[in-house]
């Protein structure tokens, strides 16, 4: 599809042809298929339409929940909808930038947004015991298959496969090969942060619920994992894909120099979602045990603290047979 674009982009729309510079890379940039701006749309159209349900029915949803999902499909459009997205079929550090927003910052802001919790509040309730698109919803979250998805022995191997077994096998240059190719994995890069980050962040209902100490250790686990990644990339002394191995030689840029600017920026990117998902776990924490504290000061009220003069009466007890045996 001839045409120049203003990312500096001619032949297929797609391809770059000028060098990468800042207002390039975040340049509007069609690409052959809309779908990303299609799928990030339609997003921000369902979701608000959830939000306005909600209050129209008298309920509150939090404006910070609005906020991190706008921020996370922001982030997505920002490195698919741009230039970004052209240049990283072009550039393996640009392609780097996509792989490590897609599969580790969106999926949190995303999750942050708590869209499975907002669409099992607005979806109406099928009427006359027949099954609509809540009784769906709340069957899958209970179907065995979520179940085998969100455990760690799945989600783990997953997100540390789709770095090694992509990038240091024949799978990363087949899926470039092709426009189609290279969406799918771009899909399967933001799936796979979902997947991983779900059962860990805790906000949307889940088969399991761990304890904010394990979900804590599992992202400690996978995250070693990720840094060696980008140190191994870093440190390779050849091009681990060929799909990169000749940039356009106007550009006087060194395949193996970018591979490695490829590797440091995915090493850098493994401290992001350290940082905000262990500050979303501790603000969980310090709110159940507000709850909880909550909750034991209500039942004490209740029951006039029948609980402390329980335990006070039990140390009376000890405190007297103490005494006898010393008398």
């Amino acid at each position: 599809m001839p045409g120049k674009s203003n990312t500096g982009m001619s032949g297929p729309m797609w391809m770059p042809q000028a060098p990468p510079t800042l207002g390039r890379l975040l340049a509007w940039h069609p690409q052959p298929v809309p779908v990303e701006a299609v799928a990030c749309l339609l997003a921000l159209l369902l979701y608000g339409a959830a939000v306005v349900r909600l209050r129209r029915r008298g309920d509150r949803w939090p404006l910070h929940r609005s906020a991190a999902w706008l921020a996370g499909v922001a982030t997505v459009a920002t490195v698919t909808c741009t230039g970004i997205g052209g240049y990283g079929m072009a550039l393996f550090s640009v392609h780097m930038v996509q792989h490590m927003v897609l599969s580790m910052l969106s999926p949190i802001l995303v999750l942050l947004g708590a869209p499975v919790t907002l669409a099992l509040r607005a979806l109406p309730a099928a009427a006359g015991g027949r099954t609509g698109p809540r009784e769906l919803l709340v069957r899958l979250l209970h179907s065995r298959f979520t179940q085998v998805v969100s455990s760690p022995l799945f989600t783990l191997p997953l997100f540390i496969a789709s770095l090694y077994a992509l990038y240091f096998t024949p799978l990363f240059d087949w899926a470039m090969s092709t426009w189609l190719g290279h969406e799918w994995m771009l899909a399967h890069f933001l799936a796979t942060g979902l997947l991983f980050f779900w059962p860990i962040m805790g906000i949307d209902p889940a088969p399991r619920r761990p304890s904010h100490l394990m979900r804590m250790l599992e992202l400690f686990i996978g995250m070693p994992f990720h840094a060696f990644f980008g140190i191994a990339v870093m440190m390779s002394s050849g091009l681990l894909v060929g799909y990169f191995a000749h940039p356009p030689a106007s550009w006087h840029i060194s395949a193996l120099s970018d591979q490695s600017t490829g590797g440091g920026i995915a090493w850098a990117f493994s401290e992001v979602p350290t940082l905000l998902v262990l500050l979303a776990l501790l603000a969980q924490w310090f709110a159940s045990d507000r709850r909880t504290a909550a909750r034991s000061d209500r039942q004490a009220l209740r029951d006039d603290d029948a609980e402390l003069t329980s335990y006070n009466a039990y140390l009376t007890r000890l405190a007297a047979a103490d005494q006898r045996h010393a008398g």
